[in-house]
């Protein structure tokens, strides 16, 4: 009967959850996240601040003229010409939105609910084509819009993606063949 006894002798209860730890430890976690998003937060101011030399993108004009095409989408977002992951955030440039784009004689016009509109000349076009991806948004093959164009002394590419995205290759093809018109009418002149 010895070992019957040995068992029941190094029986223990169970722990008491030591609630002060537990609570310690959310804090302590809650207090990380706050920590990292505060920095994310300075990160992008610190990136707009870098960015302060860009010059307030342009309004659309009073009268524009009658629209060649019309779309309704999202706005990804605009980054560097060539470098995809390098956002520019200056002057809400990086906001992500819904987005209605017209294409007129003068220019594309983006109206952003909710975020700031902008303008881009047709001088200022430089191109138009599918993409896969832009600075915090990946896609298919060719899901996505990116229209390239000259803002001060950058050039930007501007991510959009169609609420249809079949328009995709008509606005590719409208954009660039006003690029080329336009360019052969400079080159006249």
């Amino acid at each position: 009967m010895t070992p019957v006894i040995l068992l029941a002798a190094e029986k223990k209860s169970a722990e008491v959850t030591d609630w002060a730890a537990r609570i310690g430890w959310l804090v302590g976690l809650v207090l990380f996240v706050v920590l990292v998003y505060w920095l994310m937060r300075e990160g992008w101011k610190w990136r707009g601040t870098l960015q302060g030399d860009l010059p307030e993108p342009p309004s659309a004009p009073d009268d524009p003229g009658p629209a060649r095409l019309s779309m309704s989408g999202r706005y990804h977002g605009s980054t560097t010409a060539g470098q995809w992951l390098d956002r520019i955030v200056a002057h809400g440039l990086g906001t992500r939105s819904r987005a209605e784009l017209t294409l007129t004689d003068a220019g594309l016009d983006v109206v952003r609910p909710g975020a700031a509109d902008f303008f881009v000349p047709v001088a200022a076009l430089r191109e138009a084509r599918l993409d896969k991806g832009i600075a915090g948004k990946v896609l298919t093959e060719g899901g996505l819009l990116v229209v390239t164009w000259a803002h001060g002394d950058r050039l930007i590419d501007s991510g959009f993606r169609s609420d249809h995205a079949a328009e995709h290759n008509e606005w590719v093809d409208a954009i660039n063949s006003m690029i080329n018109t336009h360019s052969t009418e400079g080159a006249e002149r």
